[in-house]
């Protein structure tokens, strides 16, 4: 069973949460009122998934993504980020530090569901284009000169799996293009994201952008 732990200031909306993760069959471990309380819960409970509610006062939900990720001594958690507008500079920071996504808090229960169960299961939770979309509305302009020297550890072929992940490409279309097998991708884009300390395959997105291995439209 999947275990999730609800973050969310306002009661109201965390106690609708949990009941309705409840109701679905998921295990609702703990319910956290702020980010302080977050990386305590997450830390003692060790859950699967995280509903994070990002604008809180005090630690807020990107700064407590940071603090659990970072912490993680094991598989770290996803970490689904509740929002109310797509297109928010805390959503794209809370990318960036790895989170795996974000849901908008109007979504409907059944794909709310759908979406935990998509990220507990590694796989991609976001729309290539609404990925692109945000992306672009915050990423700075890549630094003039040569890609970052992060990328010097990477091959050719894991470079350019980077660049085929942040274009929006799935394993699949990533491993038609290059032909090679769907196995062989996977394998080659674990090996980038543990070279580059990546925790999520949106967080390979978002360094595709920051390297300057994929130009923002808007740019």
């Amino acid at each position: 069973m999947i275990k999730v732990l609800v973050v969310d200031d306002q009661v109201l909306i965390r106690a609708g949460l949990a009941a309705l993760l409840r109701a679905s069959g998921l295990e609702v471990v703990g319910e956290a009122a702020d980010g302080e309380q977050a990386v305590r819960l997450a830390a003692d409970l060790g859950p699967d998934v995280i509903l994070m509610d990002i604008r809180m006062p005090g630690v807020n939900g990107i700064a407590a993504t940071e603090r659990i990720l970072s912490a993680a001594t094991g598989p770290p958690p996803k970490v689904l980020i509740l929002t109310t507008f797509d297109l928010d500079e805390y959503v794209y920071n809370a990318l960036r530090l790895g989170a795996s996504g974000f849901l908008l808090k109007d979504t409907p229960p059944e794909r709310l569901i759908a979406a935990i169960h998509t990220v507990a299961s590694g796989d991609v939770l976001l729309a290539p284009a609404v990925t692109r979309r945000l992306i672009e509305a915050f990423v700075p302009p890549p630094a003039p000169g040569p890609p970052t020297p992060a990328l010097d550890a990477l091959t050719a072929r894991e470079t350019e799996v980077l660049r085929q992940v942040g274009h929006g490409l799935s394993n699949k279309e990533i491993a038609e293009r290059l032909s090679v097998s769907e196995g062989t991708v996977k394998t080659h884009l674990n090996r980038l994201m543990a070279k580059l300390g990546l925790n999520s395959r949106a967080q390979v997105v978002v360094l595709s952008y920051d390297c300057g291995l994929v130009k923002p439209a808007s740019h």
